[in-house]
């Protein structure tokens, strides 16, 4: 296959193995460094160039439950092949190779760097309706603490600032890779697919701008609590005034006369 004039595609699901990854080293001739990132997980976003390749890594996260879990992506993009890997247990590029198999379009007539966007783009877009689901939330959350303050909410609240501080910490370098893909793969990203490159570094935009505005609401969500908890603290110090009034008088006469 890399002797034809087509495109390889392999993909690497779970932890590869030591030998398995050093044979794939040996005959796409892929860096040692790269290698070693791809086996030690964990690592930001970036795109770093090797001897006439590309080595990316994307963060991809999805809930586990209650959970936030992100997991590592890591693409090696050559002249004529792609092998990329992936941290988790379930395949997140099975969409992908549907549409190899049933359609004749681009990504079937497009060299190697047309599936590096595709898998690029997929990986991105997965954080459109997990960013959805976390804005349900905090409407539901504001809800709730306009009608009902509850003592749980404030954990809830943060439980969600700290999945929202996540995942900026992981995607806001994911956009600076995209960038970076557009800045140092001259040779090997070709001119017609730099539109669709950018417009994944739109999708990156537009991803961060989303995680801000959560983080501010759910930042505002949280004062809006204490606030609730405070005036209904001050309600009920101010019935206890009230009656304390009422019978501070009865309880002297009563004091007075029962001396």
């Amino acid at each position: 296959y890399l002797n034809s004039p087509t495109t390889t595609w392999i993909h690497i699901q779970g932890n590869p193995g030591t030998e398995r990854l050093q044979a794939l080293g040996d005959v796409f001739r892929l860096h040692p460094l790269a290698l070693e990132d791809v086996m030690n997980v964990g690592q930001r976003p970036k795109v770093d160039r090797y001897d006439g390749q590309l080595f990316a890594i994307l963060a991809r996260p999805w809930f586990d439950g209650d959970d936030l879990v992100i997991e590592q992506v890591s693409i090696f993009c050559g002249r004529g092949f792609i092998v990329s890997f992936d941290t988790g247990d379930n395949d997140p590029f099975e969409p992908v190779r549907k549409r190899l198999q049933h359609c004749s379009g681009r990504l079937r007539t497009r060299s190697a760097d047309y599936l590096l966007y595709t898998l690029f783009d997929f990986v991105i877009d997965i954080g459109f309706p997990l960013l959805d689901d976390m804005g349900d939330r905090v409407e539901e959350l504001e809800s709730d603490v306009l009608e009902q303050p509850r003592a749980a909410a404030v954990g809830e609240i943060h439980r969600l600032k700290r999945h929202l501080l996540l995942l900026r910490r992981m995607l806001w370098p994911q956009r600076e890779a995209v960038n970076n893909l557009l800045r140092d793969g001259d040779d090997i990203i070709h001119e017609e697919t730099r539109p669709y490159i950018r417009d994944c570094y739109d999708h990156t935009v537009q991803i961060m701008e989303l995680i801000e505005v959560y983080r501010d609401m759910a930042s505002s969500i949280l004062e809006v609590h204490l606030s609730a908890v405070n005036n209904r603290l001050s309600e009920i110090m101010r019935v206890l005034t009230v009656i304390a009034t009422i019978f501070i008088p009865l309880t002297f006469v009563a004091g007075v006369y029962g001396m």
